[in-house]
């Protein structure tokens, strides 16, 4: 395995990381989680709630970038 391989590989999964955590920062202000759809209950002190709306849409965002990185490399 070439070492210039390796470096791009890195560089690459580190720009990936910080796209996310750059995504999980702004969050609220794009309004992911309280997308309609999403699940949400609460009666009395119990509360539930599960964003199945928003694991979609998160999904099929990872899905087309997998297989956009895949085609590049």
């Amino acid at each position: 395995m070439d070492f210039s391989s390796i470096g791009r590989m890195i560089i690459t999964v580190g720009v990936v990381l910080i796209i996310i955590g750059l995504a999980i920062s702004f969050a609220d202000k794009i309004g992911l989680g309280k997308l309609p759809g999403d699940i949400a209950v609460k009666k009395g002190s119990f509360s539930f709630y599960f964003p199945i709306v928003t694991c979609i849409v998160i999904s099929v965002v990872l899905s087309i970038l997998a297989n956009l990185f895949k085609k590049l490399f």
